[in-house]
Order: structure tokens, then C-alpha cells, then sequence
């Protein structure tokens, strides 16, 4: 036992010092100035890691049928799971009732950031055309229909949510009709 207080006594002043240089670098002493740097570039640059319809089977079809069902049923009334942190149904979960539309609205909006990713193929291996003029303003409509359903669903209005699923459902038609269902088109 001896042996290992001096070791850890040692590790101890190393892990010190280490943090102490780390905060005042050689040639900076305590109450000067740190020295400029140049800014740093983010280390994480978004990179897609699924296909399209990876992105839209796991989270617009799931977070837009949210959206969907607070339309015509209320979400407070759906009772929490027994095991509500395991539930797979988001309205039963920990987050549930009008919580989980909310966050199902917020996700469909945000979703709009990674449909915009460079690099992200279609299934069936052509680009997403990321540059095409109505991609962009489809991606653009998909993000207002998202913050339209938040706002619908923070007031817990019925009325409100109808609407607000005829505009998530309207921004996803769009689409799809431009870029899915058409034959021809890059994603079919």
C-alpha cells in the first residue's frame, strides 16, 4: 500500500500540472492576457450518414405521423406507458401528451437542416439535389410546416393542429410529388 501513494501522490501532480499548462501556456503567466489565436474551424462538419430514405423512414414518416394523430386525437389523453422511458410510442413515453407533439413538430422542422446536407444519395444512389432551386424551398416549407405544428401544439388546439397537419402534410406532398413520385425524377 505504501507503494501506491507515491504513485498516485505522482500521477496527482502530473494530471495538476498538465491542466495548469493547459490553462496558462508557456510564456502566459496568471493575470495577462491570453495570446491570440486564430479562430478555429468546427472539427464536426455534418456528413450524411444515411441514404434519403433512411432519413425519412426514421425520422419524418415517425415524427410527421405524431403531428398527424394529434389531428384527431388528444394527446393528453393518451395514458404513459407502464415503463414509460422504454415505450415505443413517443405520445406514451416519458415526453409524452402534447410534449411529444411538440418535439415530433420541432424534429420535422429541424429535419429541414439534414435534407440540405451535401453528399446524401437517394436509395437509389443519385444525389440529393441539394442546389435544385425547389429542393431548397421544399426543404424550406418543411421546416415553416414543423414550427407552424410546434406553435399548434404548445396551444393544445385542436382546430389549430388540424391545420397545422394540412401543412406538414402539404410540404411533404410537395416533394414528393416533385422529387419521389415522378417517374424520372432523382429519387425514384
Amino acid at each position: 500500500m505504501r507503494f501506491l501513494r507515491p504513485v498516485f501522490a505522482s500521477a496527482f501532480c502530473l494530471l495538476i500540472c498538465g491542466a495548469v499548462s493547459a490553462v496558462f501556456p508557456a510564456g502566459f503567466a496568471a493575470g495577462q492576457a491570453p495570446p491570440k489565436t486564430a479562430p478555429q474551424e468546427p472539427s464536426a462538419v455534418p456528413r450524411p450518414q444515411a441514404n434519403l430514405a433512411q432519413v425519412m423512414r426514421g425520422i419524418l414518416f415517425n415524427n410527421a405521423n405524431v403531428v398527424f394523430s394529434a389531428q384527431n386525437n388528444d394527446p393528453a389523453s393518451v395514458k404513459p406507458a407502464p415503463k414509460a422511458s422504454g415505450a415505443t410510442d413517443p405520445l406514451a413515453g416519458v415526453y409524452g401528451g402534447w410534449l411529444a407533439v411538440e418535439n415530433s413538430a420541432l424534429a420535422l422542422s429541424e429535419s429541414a437542416n439534414l435534407l440540405m446536407i451535401p453528399g446524401r444519395v437517394c436509395s437509389n444512389g443519385k444525389p440529393v439535389p441539394v442546389t435544385d432551386p425547389d429542393w431548397v424551398k421544399f426543404a424550406e416549407g418543411l421546416r415553416a410546416a414543423g414550427l407552424v405544428a410546434y406553435q399548434a401544439a404548445q396551444s393544445k388546439d385542436a382546430d389549430k393542429m388540424l391545420d397545422a397537419s394540412d401543412q406538414v402534410g402539404t410540404a411533404c406532398f410537395n416533394c414528393h410529388d416533385r422529387y419521389r413520385q415522378r417517374p424520372g425524377g432523382p429519387c425514384t
